[in-house]
This record gives structure tokens, sequence and C-alpha cells, in this order.
């Protein structure tokens, strides 16, 4: 072979450069609705785009693989470091000891916010460090695995893995804009390396005619015919039978996405907080240490089966709310929030606790004065800016503990019904709980503890699976044997316990404190409150201070607790009162969110995280993603075997070398195909008489002379003796031998690994 020809074979293809770009940047666009869309994005796609011209660039140069990827990480360290930590390096770009350790932190930054945060997050410099970084690493092993050891499946696996994980992460309906741009990019990946491959094939000078490479040729083009086969089913799947499948059901209720948001007083949250989408509902600010939960909805009657919302005699709000009514020696704080409704109608008001005036609402509001709600039977909420005054009660410790949890006996807040079983075996697991206590204040706190203890579990599922998704007596009797549910059923027992020994208690509905942002007004930070901060917790009256808040879900919010008069004298971060604890107030985001756990898990108090999506959803995936190998090669030995029919040597050949190749054989390069094919017979048991139809086949047209053939004349099929060849080679592999050939086909991962794994 000439100097020039072997440059002309060993130039890169600049058309699979590109074709690797394509399935890159396709494979990461489902980030963008995990991620709200910023700078990462360009940053990304400008890595993807730099280190695959540095690895195309070192290839003309006929620089050795491994030289090509060092180059290409080489790019990206420095580029990396450009961008995201030119401070500690040396000249903006060396990476220094400084800057290796900037890179924990800023990892660990991001993946507090993903733990942390609710989707959509918003993508800071740690969360852009990440992405870009890992998007810059993945082009990169790409390149190495389609370019250099020309292995596309492994590729294409690896992307589909890739573009599967936020979607996992947040179920959402199929964006299918977003699946078709994927697709495209996977099959034009696998279109333009098998041309690639082929090209290279054809230019390594061998004796065959025209006539002879017919067959091959039309291998190359049944693949690329099989490959748009495949993509055009997954195609139509996505666009025809997805759309008609049934919504998911929970609870006999199906699963929709519900444009606008409301509050339902009847407690059935459940169907809210299990929505698919999650939207903005509120702006909110506030002068207090830490941003209030915002109320809407208070419920004191229960009647052992629901809970319902109080009602009454209204007061205008042009009149004064009536001041809060505690006695002298506790101390009152007055803070100011800001209100901003972006997507919410109801007829209740979001808004803290305990309010005391309210300015700049426009339309026609009332406020029930027993619990300080807004209400309003003609105005919708929907678009507007008020600002709301609320004094919070700072009792001591001490000065809790000297109060009772009493109010006047008529009160609904105190109703259970009489001699229900229920209500006494909630009794006695109440009085269990509170046995070692001296006040009611300790009593709630046990309560509050116990609650949130390694015993009870967050679970929006386990309610539905386990029948008792309810708030009634049976309902929270059920809740209390299985110890997993979510914000209501940790709401109405707490509520209910408290009951059960003697202290009025309601629940409240509403919307927790929201996820800051990087907005400030006044020096106050913007919080954004999403539709998944839906809540629902418990408050207990005490005489002379009101009522008081408490937080009994488990892994979500600050649990209720007041500081010692020795000490600073404050509560410690329910509704405002305090700033969370350190530990539980990430920078970036410090709000709880109602949907962000699943089944199980045990986030830290306090904090967020992006939905981990259905067990079963992933366990598809991980299915789908594992047998994806042995079902690409069924297809391709398939597609072999209907070519064999036709006399194609080569096809035959390479299907039996393949087979080889799947059961652990080596194939060393300098074996002739005679020389193999004895050595299979004689030590891997393959069929003699159908082995020596297949070496004959492959030897006429490797080494037989050019002729001409009568184009009446067809070749005689070798399917029959491919299908022989095989059968008799799996039938002395081992049963290992054989599961590993059908679900990881070492032949799909490229002749050269295929032997070094043999070799092992």
């Amino acid at each position: 072979m000439s100097t020039r020809e072997a440059r002309r074979r060993a130039r890169p293809s600049i058309g699979l450069a590109l074709a690797v770009l394509v399935a890159v940047s396709t494979a990461l666009l489902p980030l963008a609705r995990v991620v709200e869309p910023g700078a990462w994005i360009a940053g990304s796609f400008a890595i993807i785009v730099l280190v695959l011209a540095t690895g195309y660039t070192a290839r003309r140069f006929g620089l050795p693989p491994l030289a090509v990827s060092l180059i290409g990480l080489g790019v990206w360290v420095v580029t990396i470091t450009a961008v995201f930590a030119r401070g500690s390096a040396l000249l903006g770009v060396i990476p220094m000891p400084a800057t290796f350790r900037e890179v924990p932190l800023l990892i660990d930054a991001a993946m507090t916010q993903v733990r942390d945060g609710a989707a959509p997050l918003i993508a800071g410099t740690p969360l852009s460090f990440v992405i870009v970084a890992a998007a810059g690493l993945l082009a990169i092993a790409i390149d190495h695995v389609v370019v250099t050891a020309r292995m596309p499946l492994l590729a294409i696996v690896a992307l589909i893995t890739i573009y599967l994980i936020p979607s996992i992460a947040v179920p959402q309906s199929i964006d299918i804009g977003i699946f078709i741009a994927f697709a495209v990019g996977l099959l034009l990946l696998l279109g333009v390396e098998t041309a690639t491959r082929a090209r290279g094939s054809s230019a390594e000078g061998t004796r065959r005619s025209a006539d002879d490479l017919a067959p091959t040729e039309r291998t190359r083009r049944g693949t690329a015919v099989t490959a748009v086969g495949v993509g055009a089913v997954a195609l139509v799947v996505a666009i025809v039978a997805t759309p008609a499948l049934p919504a998911p059901v929970l609870g006999g209720t199906s699963v929709v996405a519900v444009r606008g948001n409301s509050i339902d007083p009847s407690l059935d949250l459940g169907r809210d907080l299990r929505r698919p989408q999650d939207t903005e509902v509120l702006q909110v600010r506030s002068d207090a240490p830490a941003p209030p939960y915002l109320r809407a909805v208070t419920l004191s009657r229960f009647d052992g089966d629901d809970w319902q919302p109080d009602r009454g005699l209204t007061a205008s709000l042009d009149e004064e709310f009536e001041p809060v009514a505690v006695d002298p020696d506790v101390p009152i704080v007055e803070y100011t929030a800001t209100v901003q409704v972006v997507n919410y109608v109801s007829p209740w008001l979001p808004v803290p606790y305990p309010a005391v005036a309210l300015e700049g609402i426009e339309g026609d509001w009332s406020v029930l004065p027993q619990n300080r709600t807004v209400i309003s039977r003609s105005s919708s909420p929907q678009g507007q800016d008020y600002q709301i005054t609320y004094d919070v009660a700072r009792p001591s410790a001490e000065r809790i503990r000297a109060s009772e949890a009493t109010i006047e006996a008529d009160s609904p807040t105190l109703g259970l019904p009489e001699d229900d079983p229920a209500v006494i075996a909630i009794r006695e697991q109440a009085l269990a709980v509170t046995s070692a206590t001296s006040s009611d204040y300790d009593a709630l706190v046990a309560l509050q503890r116990w609650f949130r203890g390694l015993e009870f579990e967050y679970s929006l599922n386990a309610p539905v699976r386990s029948g008792f998704d309810g708030t009634g007596l049976e309902a929270v009797q059920e809740f209390l044997e299985v110890k997993s549910g979510y914000c209501v059923h940790f709401a109405s027992a707490f509520a209910i316990m408290a009951r059960t020994l003697d202290m009025p208690a309601r629940i409240v509905v509403g919307y927790l404190p929201g996820t800051a942002t990087n907005e400030s007004i006044d020096d106050q930070t913007v919080h954004e409150v999403y539709s998944s901060q839906l809540h629902a917790w418990p408050e207990v009256h005490f005489e002379g201070i009101g009522w008081i808040p408490f937080e009994p879900t488990n892994s979500l919010g600050v649990p209720t607790a007041f500081a010692s008069s020795a000490t600073s004298g404050t509560a410690d971060g329910f509704a405002g009162e305090a700033a969370p604890l350190a530990s539980q107030a990430p920078s970036a985001s410090d709000a709880p969110n109602e949907t962000d756990r699943t089944d199980g898990t045990d986030a830290s108090t306090g904090t967020t995280g992006v939905n981990a999506g259905p067990p079963i959803g992933l366990a598809l995936a991980v299915v789908f993603v594992l047998a994806l190998p042995g079902v690409w090669r069924a297809i391709r030995r398939r597609h072999r075997l209907i070519v064999a029919h036709t006399g194609d040597a080569a096809a035959a050949w390479d299907e039996a070398s393949d087979t080889a190749l799947d059961l652990g054989i080596a194939l060393p390069r300098g074996e002739s195909p005679r020389v193999l094919g004895r050595r299979l017979v004689d030590e891997e048991g393959a069929d003699a008489a159908a082995m020596a139809v297949l070496v004959a086949a492959i030897e006429h047209v490797s080494y037989a002379p050019p002729k001409t053939k009568d184009p009446r004349a067809a070749e005689p099929p070798l399917d029959d003796a491919v299908r022989t060849v095989r059968a008799s080679m799996l039938a002395v592999a081992d049963r290992r031998t054989r599961v590993t050939a059908a679900l990881i086909p070492r032949s799909l991962f490229g002749r050269r690994a295929a032997e070094m794994r043999a070799a092992r």
C-alpha cells in the first residue's frame, strides 16, 4: 500500500465527528425540563464542539488514539478552569492546587441543590459547572468509543441512559420534539459510523470483483434499512401509541396536568401533590429572618370522617384586623411580607399568620376573624400583588410550658366522635408517646419528635397502595400502623392525637415558604412558591399565647421548638419565627417541597429534592437499557441470515465469526478462515459439514479470480449452514456462557474489545 493511500485511509471523518456532536447534544436536551434554560446550555454545546473539534484535528495529524483522548482531556481541563475557576488558576487557565480544592466544593454545592431543590432547578455556578463539565467528558468518551474503538452500540446505550435520567427524575409527558431530535441523532450516528466503516473496509484492496462485492453492498443497505425501520417503529410508538394510553391512576383519580392552581379545602391534596408537572404559584418576600408559611384555609370541624373548613361571619378588609391577643409577658415581633400571585386561582388568599393588616389587594375580600384567613366569593387573586403585616408571638420555652393548651369548651377544635374504637386506640397511642412529659407543650413536642423520627417515612404513594389515602379516623389509625404517608396524614394524626389529650387542635392548608431565588427587592430575597409546595400542618391553641403551629411531617420543614429565656428567647423557625438552622438552609434553596421524596427516603429536615421517579418506571428503564444489546444483536443476526440466504458469503461468515466472539472464543487477526474453521470444529464443537460449506464460500469469494456470472444464476443459500454452526457451538457451551452471549454480546463492542475480553 502506498504512503498516499495509507494517509487517505487514516484521514478522520468530519461526518462522523458531526454525527457525534448531534447525538451528544440531543441526549442532553431533556435536561432543559429539569434545569431552567440558561447559560449552561450554551456552555455545554460550546465545550462539546470544542473537544470534538480537538479530537478531529488531532486525528488529522495522525496522532495515536491515546494521544487524541489525552489532548481532548487537556483542552477540557483548560476550558473548565478558564470558565469556572480562573481566579485560582495560573494565567487563568492552568489549574493549581487551590483550583482542585474548589472542585469538591462546587460539586457538593451542586449535589445539594439537586437533592434539596424542586424542579425546574435554577442553574447557578455550581450546577452549571457540573453540567458543562459532564457534557465535555461525555463528548470525549463518546468520541473515543465511536471514532477510535468503533463501538457505536455501546455509545448509543450510554446516550440513551443519559437521555432517560431527567425523565426518570421528574416524570412528565413525552416531549415529542425532543424525542424525535434524539432518535434522529442516534440514527444519524449509526448510519454515518456504518458508512465510514464500510468505506474503510472497501479501501483494503481485496481481489473482489464488482459482482463479488454486490452481496456486501446489499448487507450495508440492509443494515441501514434495519436502522431506519427501528427508528420508525420507535417514532410511531411515541407519537401514536403513547398518547393513546390511559393516564396513570392513583387512588382512583387520574393524574393529569392541571393548568392553574387552587386549594382543595377537603384535604384531598394527594391528587395535587402527585401532579406530574410543577408550576410556579406565588412569589413572596419578607423582612422576617425566614420566609413565612402562607396559610389559605383553616379546618377546625372534624366529624370522624372529614375535616371541614371554617365558616362564619366575615369582616370587611376596610376595617382593621383585631389585634393579636396575648398575655403582657409574651413578646410580639412585627414582620411584613409581600406576595405576588403568579398562577393561583382560589377563594382563599394566601397570607402569613397572624395577619394584622393587608394592603394593595384589589376586589371584594373579607376576613374570618377567628382564624384571620382572607376570602372572597367574587374576586380572584390571580395577578394580585399585596403586602401583609403579621405579628408573631415569641414566648420563651419556660413561658409556653407554663401555659395550658386549652380553649373555650364549645370550640369545634375539641370535637371528636364519642366511644369510637378508633378514638380509643389513637388516644392510647398518644398517651404512650407522651407518658414521660409533664406539660402540654412538652407532650406536643414529643408527638412532633415521634412523627419525625426513624419509625415514620414520607411517601405520596404508600397511602394509595395501602388504601388509607384519607384523613378520617380509620385512615389515621391505618397510617399509625403503616407509618408512611404525606403531610395530610401527619397533620391529621397529630391534630386528632392532640384532641384525644383534650388539647384544642386544627389543621391549616397553605403553602411552604418557597424556594430562594437570586433576585432581591429592598434587600429582601424573593422566594418562588410552586404547586408542589402545597402543604398541611396542625396548630394547637395555648392560653394567653394563641395558636402555635407544629410541623410533624417527617423530613419536611423545621420542627417547632421554643428557646429558653436564658438564651435568645426565640423560636426555632416555624412560620417566620427564626431563620432555619445553618445545616438546613442551603444558599440556593431553603424551601421544603411536598413532592420531592419517594418511598423509603429520608431527606434532611427543611430541604427539598427532585422527584426520583416511580420505582416501576426506573425498573423498566433499567431493564430496557440492559436488554438493548441482546435485542440489537438478535436484529443483526436476523438480517445477516436473510442476506446469507441469497448466497452472501461475507454475511454468513461474519455471523459465524461473531457467534464465536459472543461465546468468548478468541479470533486472532492472522488466522485464515480455513484454520479458524478447523479450530472451531475441533475445539468448540462446530458442525464439520456446515463449517466446511461456510469456509469454502468465504474462500471462493476472497481468493478466487473474478469471473463472469450468469445473472440468472443464484448463489446457494448459506443461512442453514450458519444456523447449524451456531446451534452446535451453543450446545457445547455451558449455561453461563450462553446467557452472557445473549445478554452482553461481545461482538457488538468491536472485534478488538471482544478479543481482549476473551483473552481474560
